[in-house]
């Protein structure tokens, strides 16, 4: 059974920074792809950086570029998600993803993933 369960969730001011990471259990994404995607309130679902980690890419969404880094720790099936300079706009509930098999141009579509954490919140105030 695969499980995805985030942590580093909180608190912060505008200005500040976070690391959410995500520990995946019952498969080994290393040749798959594991990213986030986040939920605002009435908002729908969007994508906020995933990577391809066979290949070592990784991918953004240009509200996030620049200030937020995905990367991988293979040994422990964990990605993290460095947060700099957070806005109030970052303020969501934050959902690791993963799944195995995707190509580059559905990397972005959140229905592409198979495997889902709980959600962990950020908000970030002014």
């Amino acid at each position: 059974q695969v499980q995805l369960v985030e942590s580093g969730g909180g608190s912060v001011q505008t200005g500040g920074s976070l690391t959410l990471s995500c520990a995946a259990s019952g498969q080994n994404f290393r040749r798959g792809a594991m990213g986030w995607f986040r939920q605002a309130p009435g908002k729908e679902r969007e994508f906020v950086a995933t990577g391809k980690w066979s290949s070592g890419h990784t991918y953004y969404a240009d509200s996030v570029k620049g200030r937020f880094t995905i990367s991988r720790d293979n040994a422990k099936n964990t990605v993290y998600l460095q947060m700099n300079s957070l806005s109030p706009e970052d303020t969501a509930v934050y959902y690791c993803a993963a799944g195995m098999s995707l190509i580059t141009s559905s990397l972005r579509t959140a229905a592409q993933y198979a495997y889902w954490g709980q959600g962990t919140q950020v908000t970030v105030s002014s």
